[in-house]
């Protein structure tokens, strides 16, 4: 209904930082190129501890995910530190037991990959000592982060804690919508002249 209504007059999710930097120097699992340029993306970062992130991912999985994963242009991608990949398959057999998940991609690289590409969102969230993080992040099209300046609980929300399950209903929900939407109208728009 939200996105079928007639003249949306909502707001778009605001920038926060733009020019994330891309995928370049990490690795996919299957050798696929995985990018954020062209794509809506959710980003999240597992370092070199999956394992305690599980139920991350699948309060993540249930919540965002399966509700989404359809939409052509949005793309799940976990980053990871390298030597992880049989612990990434194994959760994938687990995350193909309750969906597809073949819009989930895992990238690789170093602990200065990690560092430098989590420091291009300038955020206030930090890596743990692990270089993972609760929080996942709204990537638009162009390398844009996502996310709120006028949020009732912290001011700027540049990301969303997936151990909340009440923050993925009330907050990540309604802001997919919205930038799914906001791609939705433009390409109706571009359609039509």
């Amino acid at each position: 209904m939200f996105f079928s209504s007639g003249k949306n007059h909502f707001a778009k999710l605001p920038v926060l930082t733009e020019n994330v930097s891309e995928l370049t120097n990490l690795k996919s699992l299957n050798g696929e190129k995985v990018q954020l340029e062209g794509n809506i993306t959710v980003l999240s970062f597992f370092g070199s501890d999956i394992k305690s992130k599980y139920g991350n991912v699948f309060n993540l999985t249930h919540k965002i995910y399966k509700p989404y994963h359809q939409f052509e242009d949005l793309q799940f991608v976990s980053v990871l530190e390298s030597g992880n990949e049989k612990l990434v398959e194994a959760l994938l057999v687990e995350l193909n037991k309750i969906t597809d998940a073949d819009k989930w991609k895992f990238v690789y690289g170093s602990p200065e990959e990690i560092k430098a590409l989590f420091k291009s969102l300038n955020s206030n969230i930090q890596l743990d000592a692990k270089l993972g993080a609760s929080e996942v992040f709204i990537i638009d099209k162009d390398r844009n982060l996502r996310g709120r300046i006028d949020d009732k609980d912290t001011g700027t929300l540049y990301g969303f804690d997936t151990s909340s399950v009440a923050e993925l209903n009330n907050k990540m929900e309604d802001d997919i919508k919205i930038i799914l939407a906001e791609y939705r109208l433009a390409l109706k728009k571009n359609n039509r002249n």
